[in-house]
C-alpha cells in the first residue's frame, strides 16, 4: 500500500492482532496501523465499551472517543468465550505476527493461550500483554483504569494547586503513554526477532508507566528522601516556570536558564532584574520563589498574553499563552504540521512521529463492530457454508450495513 508521496509505510507486511479495549491497547495498535500495519480488532459481541462512552457520538455504535483510537483496523466481532470462537482465534494466530491483549490476569490462560501456550504453538509471534499491575507480585491481577494507577502511582499527589486536593491528570496520561511504550516495547521485540528468530512477551502495566512518569519528583525523593509537594503549574526545580495572568488571561512563561531570565527582565521593562542578588542563579530563584512570583506578576498584570507571549517567544524565550482545545485544533501551526487530518466523514488527531521516507497515513476510517468478520473469516480459508454457521450460532457476528467484501485498502 502506497501513500500520497509514493511510498510504502514503514510496517507494511506486518499483521497485528487487536484483542484490546479501552485505551492502551487501541492506541498502540492504531500507531501500528497508521505506519502501515495489518490490524484487525477482535471485539466481543458486547463491543469495546469505549464505543459507548459519549456524548458525543460520530454514529449510532461509535462514540468519539471510541473514533479516537480505532482508525486503519479490520474489524471482527468474535465471542472468544465459546470453544468454536477459539478455534477462530487459533486460526488468526496462525499468520500474525503481533498480538495486543488487556484482558484480566488469567482469562487468556484459561481460554488456552496463555503466554507459554502461545508462543509454544507460535514461536515467532511477539505477544504485548498489557494489565494494571502486572499478573504477579502483591497486587498481580489486580484490576486498575488510568485513574486508579495515578492515585496508585504517585501522580495525583503531585498534580494540583498547593492548598487544594490532589487531582487526576486531565487527560488519560498513563493509558496513553502505555500504549506509546507498548508500541515501542513492540518495535523492540521485532527488532530482537530479526537477529534470533524468536517472539517474546512485551510486558506492560499502567503502575510501571505512572511510576516512570514522576520524574522529576522521583529524582528528588530518591536523592535526598523529600516528599514532593503539589506546587500548581509551578515547577519544583525550576524558576520562573507557571502561569501568570495578563490582562485579557492567563500566560505559562518557562525559564530554562539564565540568560532567559534577564531577556524576561528586559521584556518586562525592569533590566537590573537579572543582577538582583535574589534572582542571579536558578537555585537563587528558588530559594526567593514567592518574591520573585510577586514581582514578575505586578509586572505582567497590565500586559496582554498574546503579545506578550509573541515578543518573548520571538527573544528565545519559550512562552504561550494558555488555550483552549479548539483554539489548538484551529490554530495554523498545528494545521501545518498536520496534526488535524481527514478522510471523508472522519476527523481525528494526526501523526505525533513524521517520517521523511515512509510517512503514516490514513487508509481506513474506525470500522463498525463486525464490519469485517465475512471478510476475515474467507480470508482464513473458512468457506461461505461454515461461516453461515458461526453466525447462526452467535460465534461470530457481522455488521448487517456492511457489505461481504475487503476494503480495498487491504488489498
Amino acid at each position: 500500500m502506497s501513500n500520497r508521496n509514493g511510498t510504502s509505510e514503514s510496517l507494511v507486511g506486518l499483521r497485528v492482532l487487536d484483542l484490546s479495549r479501552v485505551l492502551a491497547g487501541p492506541l498502540c495498535c492504531q500507531l501500528l496501523g497508521d505506519h502501515g500495519a495489518d490490524v484487525i480488532k477482535v471485539e466481543s459481541p458486547d463491543g469495546d465499551d469505549t464505543r459507548r462512552w459519549g456524548p458525543p457520538f460520530v454514529a449510532d455504535d461509535m462514540s468519539a472517543y471510541f473514533n479516537a483510537i480505532n482508525r486503519n483496523k479490520r474489524n471482527i466481532c468474535l465471542d472468544l468465550q465459546t470453544s468454536r470462537g477459539q478455534q477462530v482465534l487459533e486460526r488468526l494466530l496462525e499468520d500474525t505476527d503481533v498480538v495486543v491483549e488487556n484482558f484480566k490476569a488469567g482469562t487468556m490462560a484459561r481460554w488456552g493461550f496463555s503466554d507459554e501456550q502461545i508462543l509454544e504453538r507460535h514461536p515467532r509471534l511477539i505477544v504485548c500483554r498489557i494489565t494494571g499491575f502486572g499478573t504477579d507480585g502483591p497486587m498481580g491481577g489486580m484490576p486498575g483504569y488510568d485513574a486508579v494507577t495515578q492515585a496508585y502511582g504517585g501522580l495525583m499527589s503531585i498534580n494540583g494547586e498547593p492548598d487544594g486536593p490532589a487531582l487526576r491528570v486531565g487527560v488519560p496520561v498513563v493509558d496513553m503513554v502505555t500504549g506509546i511504550y507498548a508500541f515501542s516495547g513492540i518495535l523492540l521485540a521485532l527488532n530482537a526477532r530479526r537477529l534470533t528468530g524468536r517472539g517474546q512477551v512485551v510486558d506492560c502495566t499502567l503502575v510501571d508507566t505512572a511510576v516512570s512518569l514522576l520524574h522529576p519528583h522521583s529524582a528528588s525523593t530518591l536523592a535526598d528522601g523529600r516528599v514532593p509537594v503539589r506546587t500548581g503549574s509551578a515547577h519544583p526545580t525550576v524558576a520562573p516556570y507557571d502561569t501568570f495572568e495578563a490582562s485579557d488571561g492567563a500566560v505559562f512563561i518557562g525559564i530554562g536558564n539564565d540568560r532567559q531570565f534577564r531577556i524576561l527582565g528586559e521584556q518586562l521593562g525592569v533590566p537590573d532584574l537579572a543582577d538582583d542578588p535574589r534572582f542571579r542563579t536558578n537555585a537563587d530563584r528558588i530559594g526567593n520563589l514567592k518574591a520573585l512570583s510577586e514581582l514578575l506578576s505586578e509586572k505582567i498584570a497590565p500586559l496582554t498574553k498574546n503579545e506578550l507571549a509573541h515578543d518573548l517567544i520571538a527573544r528565545g524565550v519559550p512562552v504561550s499563552a494558555i488555550r483552549d482545545v479548539r483554539e489548538v485544533l484551529d490554530d495554523e501551526h498545528v494545521r501545518h504540521r498536520e496534526m488535524v487530518v481527514e478522510m471523508g466523514d472522519y476527523r481525528g488527531v494526526g501523526f505525533p512521529i513524521k517520517l521523511t521516507d515512509t510517512p503514516a497515513s490514513i487508509r481506513q476510517a474506525p470500522r463498525a463492530k463486525g464490519a469485517d468478520t465475512h471478510a476475515v473469516l474467507t480470508s482464513l480459508g473458512y468457506d461461505d457454508e461454515t461461516i453461515s454457521q458461526l453466525l447462526s450460532a452467535q460465534v461470530v457476528v457481522q455488521d448487517t450495513a456492511t457489505p461481504n467484501v475487503q476494503e480495498a485498502s487491504h488489498e
